[in-house]
């Protein structure tokens, strides 16, 4: 099973995308992660996102195309979370689901602001969910057919078990 998890920063998509993944037996991708790794391990690619991350910009469509898409494409099913970002980034995506935690503003906020982090500041964290807002949401519209809309703004356990019971494959009857 694909499945795409869509959240704001600190809506969860992480955090869910995880447990889903033990849950369907299917790794979970974190193009962060990817970004990372490609970094840390001084690839070519990861000295250009390097460029990227270094100026506090996010790497553009193509450059994480590039990372992402030869991961994926080996596999039969994934949890895919922070990719596609961009409608652009969607071209020729399919997935079978595509959770959309729905978080509220002021608790994404209070969530960022409580990890502690030197960069989410409360000015960082607005301009966040407005990058958010005018680059992710319109997948949600884009996935409509396979979207499953998701209360995120409750406690960790109450949500996974929602999508346990609205994303796990049933056996045929």
């Amino acid at each position: 099973m694909r499945v795409l998890m869509l959240a704001p920063p600190g809506g969860g998509k992480g955090t869910q995308g995880v447990r889903l993944a033990r849950e369907l037996g299917v790794p979970h991708i974190s193009s962060g992660d990817v970004l990372r790794a490609a970094v840390s391990d001084d690839t070519e690619l990861g000295r250009e996102v390097k460029t990227h991350m270094a100026a506090g910009r996010l790497a553009p469509d193509e450059l994480v195309t590039r990372a992402i898409r030869p991961v994926v494409e080996s596999l039969n099913g994934y949890i895919l979370d922070g990719y596609p970002r961009t409608l652009a980034q969607a071209h020729g995506l399919d997935f079978e689901a595509v959770v959309y935690l729905r978080v509220p503003d002021e608790e994404v906020e209070r969530r960022l602001l409580g990890r502690g982090r030197a960069d989410d500041t409360a000015d960082v964290i607005k301009q966040r969910l407005r990058e958010y807002a005018a680059d992710t949401e319109p997948l949600i519209d884009h996935y409509r057919d396979v979207l499953v809309e998701v209360d995120g703004d409750r406690d960790e356990d109450t949500i996974a078990a929602d999508l346990k019971a609205r994303v796990t494959p049933r056996p045929p009857a």
